[in-house]
């Protein structure tokens, strides 16, 4: 199967299987999926939600917000970072 025969089959239900199925390896009864099939269906997932989704429901968005004109992210810190460093002595 190519990408676009597996896209006409999608349907939210599909969508969800095809996620977990690349979350975890593996297909619902146990089978663990070739690489080329994992890859395949990552496709299908991007695909499919690129199409039907909005981006901020779509897998690994991201919400950078936005800035004011002017707006900074953070005020500089003028206080130096006090950073400590524990070492593990095996007791």
């Amino acid at each position: 199967m190519d990408l676009q025969e597996i896209l006409q089959f999608v349907n939210p239900e599909v969508l969800a299987a095809l996620r977990r199925a690349v979350e975890l390896g593996r297909w619902e009864d146990g089978t663990r999926l070739e690489p080329a099939q994992r890859e395949l269906c990552l496709q299908a997932v991007i695909a499919y939600e690129a199409r039907e989704l909005p981006p901020q429901e779509r897998t690994g968005y991201i919400d950078r917000g936005s800035k004011a004109q002017g707006e900074l992210c953070d005020a500089p810190s003028t206080e130096p970072e006090v950073v400590r460093i524990v070492r593990d002595r095996g007791v």
